[in-house]
């Protein structure tokens, strides 16, 4: 089973919980064991599994990924001016896959699934979610 999630960023660098919507993706699939694979699409975008609890993680990974990969000082910039979303988007990577344990998604206590946006605001960014059961 396939559905894509949609929605709506606003800020130009953000990780957004869409556990929720994934965990809706699941149950509508009926799948008891398997895996979701979850697929931002868009070259300015990745997904990540991360620590949940505490908002200061996710604000973290963005402050690294702007003192690793800061903006300007590519030759991409010189087209559209968002080189560093590209590079951060490749490093982190499109896709996660949680295995579907029970009807539930598989994370752990301190963990969710989050759309990273890399140049937004974007009024419409796609993920990609695909379930497949175990048999």
């Amino acid at each position: 089973m396939r559905r894509t999630i949609t929605l709506s960023t606003r800020r130009r660098e953000e990780l957004i919980d869409i556990t929720e919507q994934v965990k809706a993706v699941v149950r509508e699939s009926g799948v008891r064991d398997g895996l979701v694979h979850v697929y931002a699409q868009g070259a300015t975008a990745a997904t990540m599994v991360q620590e949940n609890w505490d908002e200061s993680v996710q604000t973290d990974v963005v402050h690294l990924l702007q003192k690793l990969i800061p903006r300007g000082v590519w030759l991409h910039d010189r087209q559209d001016g968002n080189g560093d979303a590209h590079l951060k988007a490749g490093l982190v990577g499109p896709s996660e896959t949680v295995p579907i344990v029970d009807g539930e998604l598989g994370l752990s206590t301190w963990q969710n699934v989050f759309f990273c946006e890399f140049d937004g605001p974007r009024d419409d960014r796609k993920i990609v979610c695909t379930v497949l059961a175990d048999r």
